[in-house]
């Protein structure tokens, strides 16, 4: 290659770095603004914010760095905010509970679509995907007429269910399962292997990563649901770390930084282990025998 082409290929280089670090930087700096302001007082989080927030006169700036960084924000959390603790424990009894369920109903449903051939299969498949489709406005009020009939109103049962049987994590089940050989289902039939013992020792474990990216879309889902708990759920005592970081007045700016980090780290942490299985789960979504 002569040298005006490489100096060409070296210049694209150089812009596509520079665009992408500046797109990066849009992602990151409300992280970083988070976490630097979990460590800022709070008279200098007031001076900073305090004409948004608080209607005061001047202007609003946000510094690079705190002047004197503290712990004292996560110091009153951890020491002397014990609803805080209850409402995370709040978060944990709604999504865990409502990841294994979409896991027990989810996979066996995603395996009957993508392997079993029977009537009305494709017709009940697009009715899940318009299900998938559709928010959770526009299903809010049968859903609430369906709990208040069973008397689930102001339960964590009201969110969980609903969560159970998703029909997202299905149809990225399925399209994992679809990746799946034919010609090892053929010979596991031949082996007289029946249709559970096919789908618990080839199915599950070959279509695991559609499985796991379904469970860290789910997960990610329902730790930052707000309009289900705030629709279904009405004693505070029951209200998840959503509804409470709201709830967190000017004065407290310190408690609501340390507390979106605390609430934020659970989802990153899900989301960097299951990174490398989403991919696997879009890939082998696209894969064919």
């Amino acid at each position: 290659m002569n040298r005006p082409g490489k100096r060409a290929k070296a210049l694209s280089r150089l812009f596509l770095f520079c665009l992408l670090s500046a797109l990066a930087l849009l992602v990151w700096w409300p992280l970083w603004s988070m976490a630097e302001g979990a460590l800022m007082p709070l008279d200098e989080l007031n001076a900073a914010l305090g004409p948004v927030l608080a209607g005061r006169e001047g202007e609003a700036f946000w510094p690079l760095l705190p002047s004197w960084p503290t712990l004292q924000p996560l110091a009153e959390l951890l020491l002397d905010t014990p609803q805080f603790f209850v409402m995370f424990w709040n978060t944990c009894k709604l999504v865990f509970p409502t990841v294994l369920g979409q896991l027990l109903v989810g996979a066996p449903a995603a395996w009957a679509f993508s392997r079993f051939r029977f009537r009305g299969r494709r017709l009940l498949f697009t009715v899940y995907i318009v299900l998938m489709l559709m928010p959770f406005q526009v299903t809010m009020v049968p859903s609430y007429l369906v709990a208040d009939g069973l008397g689930l109103m102001d339960t964590l049962w009201a969110v969980i269910l609903p969560g159970m049987f998703s029909t997202f994590p299905i149809f990225i089940m399925a399209k994992g399962f679809d990746a799946v050989p034919d010609a090892l289902l053929e010979a596991a039939a031949l082996d007289g292997a029946g249709p559970l013992q096919t789908f618990f020792r080839i199915g599950l474990p070959l279509g695991m990563p559609g499985i796991l990216s379904a469970l860290v879309l789910g997960f990610l889902e329902c730790w930052n649901a707000i309009e289900q708990p705030m629709t279904f759920l009405k004693t505070r005592s029951l209200w998840p770390l959503s509804l409470y970081l709201p709830e967190i007045a000017a004065e407290k700016l310190g408690l609501a930084m340390v507390s979106s980090l605390l609430m934020l780290a659970p989802s990153v942490l899900i989301f960097l282990f299951g990174q490398k299985y989403l991919e696997l789960g879009i890939q082998s979504s696209g894969l064919k025998e």
